[in-house]
Parts: structure tokens; sequence; C-alpha cells
């Protein structure tokens, strides 16, 4: 599949579900202590370096961008879909939010103190994943954190009907942390950290803790 075709695909189908996923997610975050805890030292290490503008990048409907808000980092968000773009405003109407894409980041250069992909790159294909990656790094200042999660397996699946049982068009790859860190490595960062989150489950994840190297 082309560039554009998966990207519209992608765009497409969370403009549809972008209500649904919304109200499913507002909350989301309270069920999980283990993610708090990832954010909550994303936020330390940021405001440690001396903080300043964070992205997240995927941000959905916005609510880790608003818990980041509440850690007091300077969090702002991007999404692909105007749908989601449009919840996010809705239901934060005090932070930033603008319509963009990692494949093809609208941010200058050492603009950001800190970037977030959070369950983003799940629908980016792996000949994809260095390009966005490499925006990330362009992006980001010189020793900034880099925050990933993700599924983990092997291959992709096609998604067809998502949330509150609306039409999807997406296809899901789950990856193991170490391709994905050396994907990162390759991109120009320092991996210090990973996580396996739920390894007893059918379905785990990770996260990873990275930095950009000068």
């Amino acid at each position: 599949m082309s560039v554009d075709g998966w990207l519209a695909d992608t765009r497409t189908s969370y403009d549809t579900v972008a209500d649904s996923y919304a109200d499913m997610l507002r909350d989301g975050l309270g069920r999980y202590p283990h993610l708090r805890s990832a954010l909550a030292l994303f936020a330390e290490v940021v405001e440690a370096a001396g903080g300043g503008p964070v992205a997240d990048v995927g941000c959905g409907p916005g609510h880790v961008t608003a818990h980041l808000r509440g850690l007091g980092v300077d969090a702002f968000g991007i999404d692909l879909s105007p749908g989601m773009i449009a919840a996010a405003r809705r239901d934060h109407p005090d932070l930033r939010f603008e319509v963009g894409s990692m494949t093809d980041l609208d941010l200058a250069d050492e603009s950001v103190a800190g970037l977030l992909a959070w369950w983003s790159l799940i629908h980016v294909p792996d000949d994809e994943v260095p390009t966005a990656l490499g925006h990330f790094r362009r992006a980001l200042r010189p020793g900034g954190p880099l925050l990933l999660g993700f599924h983990v397996g092997d291959g992709s699946n096609l998604k067809t009907e998502g949330y509150g049982g609306l039409p999807m068009n997406v296809h899901v790859h789950r990856r193991r942390p170490e391709p994905v860190s050396a994907w990162l490595r390759d991109a120009g960062f320092a991996v210090e950290a990973q996580t396996l989150l739920d390894p007893d489950e059918a379905k785990p994840s990770a996260i990873i803790f990275a930095r950009r190297l000068a």
C-alpha cells in the first residue's frame, strides 16, 4: 500500500470513531498505574532537562496531553485525524492541538524539549517507521527524551471494526522491543529503558525511554 493509502485509511478510520474513542478513553489512565508512572517519569526527565514544549504525536482525543499538563509539562497534541483533534479541543479547550502527520512532522528543528508517541506508531508500516523517528529526532533538542508505547507481538492484523462498533480500515502492527530499539539507535537515539507490560497476557505492550543524541 502507498504512503497516501495507509495514511488516508488511518485518518478516515479515526475520524469515524473519534467521539466513541474519546468517550472510552476519557478516564482511561485511571485504570493503569504503570502507564501513569511512566508518564510521571517522562515529565520528571523533561523538567530535569530544563523544561519546554513537549509534543504528544498521535495524541488522539488528548487525554494523555492533558495528563502531562496536569504534571506540569507544557504539552501540546498533534494527530493525523481532524476528528480526533476536534474531540481533543472540545474536551480540553485550554490546550493546543493541531492536525499533522508523524511522517511529515511540521515542527521546527530542535523545537521541543520532549516527544511522546503513545501507541501511535502502531499503524505506521515498518518501512515508514524510520521516517517518523527521523522527524522525532529532528524536532527534539539534543538530549531531549522520547517516550514510545506500543503493542508487542509479531506481524499485523487488519482492524475493520472499532470503538462503538463503527467501521475502521487500519492495520495494527505488533512489534518486539528489540527491533524498535534498533530503529531508535539507527535514528540517532540512545535507548535508556525498556519495560514490558502485561507479559503474561495474550496481548502485552512495551514502553521505551530514549534520548536524542547530540
